[in-house]
């Protein structure tokens, strides 16, 4: 495994623009320059802890679409983005990803309808869709399209962010996720993930920052919360409904 970023490495931030009130005074954000990037780096905490906001930030300050998709993407159905991004600088190698995605599972179906807007203008290149795969992504469920889109679509070298991608997948297709990341970190590529997956989390040596109240600390997959809570649910599932359920 490489130990050092092939692009994103750091965040600081602008002199005199952090702001006040919402996302910075997310105790995780205050502390978004404690973050390093690894080649496989994830983000876990509760919901409403900061980390999709604050990939959301990384994505746009990276060039990509607030919604999703690649750089080229420019679509915006209902804007909702955080002033963030316009608050931090990234510090990056001197080295260009070849390709790049930001997966939001929440605007993946947008993403889809704006393929397929676009592939409905006359064109000369060939169909956006075939670099997905070639069918439809409404015409599949929400976990084949997005398996099409990382089996297809990414490639090697590339630059990935993906907020809960495990919101699409069955604990097979996170599996399949897993090999494909792998496949592709070998070639160069860099991850970027906000998860409660288990499984996702236990890729090997990714670089782990938990966000919560007490701001962003890096923490080890045994020390999860995330981890511990799933171990003991399946290890004595009854013993544990019985605690909670009474």
């Amino acid at each position: 495994m490489v130990e050092e970023p092939p692009f994103l490495q750091r965040v600081t931030w602008k002199p005199d623009k952090r702001g006040e009130g919402y996302p910075f005074d997310l105790p995780a954000v205050k502390e978004i320059e404690s973050l390093r990037f690894a080649p496989v780096t994830c983000l876990v905490g509760e919901n409403g802890s900061g980390k999709s906001t604050i990939l959301e930030a990384l994505a746009i300050g990276l060039g990509f679409n607030a919604e999703g998709g690649t750089t080229n993407f420019n679509f915006a159905l209902r804007p909702s983005e955080s002033s963030l991004h316009g608050a931090i600088r990234l510090m990056k190698t001197p080295y260009k990803p070849s390709t790049g995605f930001f997966l939001r599972a929440e605007a993946f179906f947008n993403l889809a309808r704006e393929i397929e807007v676009l592939d409905s203008v006359p064109a000369h290149a060939p169909p956006i869709i075939d670099s997905y795969g070639g069918r439809s992504l409404h015409e599949q469920s929400h976990g084949e399209s997005f398996m099409a889109l990382v089996e297809n679509r990414f490639g090697p070298r590339g630059l990935y962010l993906l907020d809960e991608p495990e919101s699409a997948l069955s604990p097979t297709r996170q599996l399949r996720l897993l090999r494909r990341m792998h496949e592709l970190v070998r070639q160069g590529s860099q991850f970027i993930v906000a998860s409660h997956s288990p499984i996702l989390l236990g890729y090997p040596d990714a670089r782990i920052y938990e966000l919560g109240d007490f701001g962003i600390r890096r923490t080890a997959y045994e020390s999860l919360e995330h981890v511990a809570v799933t171990r003991r649910f399946v290890s004595d599932r009854a013993a544990y409904l019985k605690s909670i359920l009474g």
